[in-house]
């Protein structure tokens, strides 16, 4: 029976209003709550593009971005993180199916990629700062390393919880709570890969071409 039509049927009279029904089951109060973070993430992240395109002229007579960024290892870099967010995908649709081995793979493939995208990221900052190239240097290279390190920040954390929640899925199985939790992290995972098309576009590509 469809359950829209089925409530349309009854009387309004005779539904209970929002104070009777009692509060909202936990995990609407979680998804609600994790959407709220991943809106003020999406925030923040704003308000650093914002900084960087108001100071990516400020070089102060240092480097530009020009002359700083690897445009193969950043594309190596983008291709790493967006096959990561399919494998995610993949995962997600093994968890619906509770295949465990499908899962596993799937979250191995995703953590080997997000952890070579990192390393290429951690390679990149350390090279800039050998050449002098290091935030303090300029408010473009604070911008730069702001905006860009955090991202990478948020793609470490994210691998970390990865694993943890790989250690409750053998632990646990696909319960209710660790299948919550999983999604949770997929839609976590898939707003790092949007931000870091932003990333590669308004740092990167208009970075080597201004």
């Amino acid at each position: 029976m469809n359950i829209a039509v089925a409530i349309d049927q009854i009387p309004q009279d005779e539904l209970p209003s929002a104070s009777e029904a009692g509060p909202a089951p936990k995990r609407i109060v979680v998804a609600y709550g994790f959407w709220i973070f991943l809106l003020s993430d999406i925030i923040m992240f704003a308000a650093f593009f914002a900084s960087y395109a108001v100071l990516v002229r400020s070089t102060a007579g240092g480097p530009t971005g020009a002359q700083l960024f690897n445009q193969t290892t950043v594309a190596i870099e983008t291709v790493c993180l967006l096959v990561s967010s399919y494998t995610c995908g993949l995962m997600s649709l093994a968890i619906n199916s509770r295949r465990y081995l499908r899962t596993y793979l799937g979250a191995l493939i995703t953590f080997a990629l997000g952890a070579a995208f990192l390393s290429l990221e951690i390679r990149e900052f350390s090279s800039m700062i050998a050449i002098g190239a290091a935030p303090q240097r300029s408010a473009f290279l604070s911008a730069f390393f702001t905006l860009v390190g955090c991202h990478g920040l948020h793609v470490a954390l994210g691998l970390i919880w990865l694993i943890v929640m790989m250690v409750q899925v053998a632990v646990f199985g696909f319960a209710a709570r660790v299948q919550h939790r999983l999604l949770c992290f997929s839609l976590f995972w898939h707003a790092l890969d949007i931000v870091w098309v932003g990333v590669f576009t308004v740092v990167y590509l208009m970075g080597v071409s201004s």
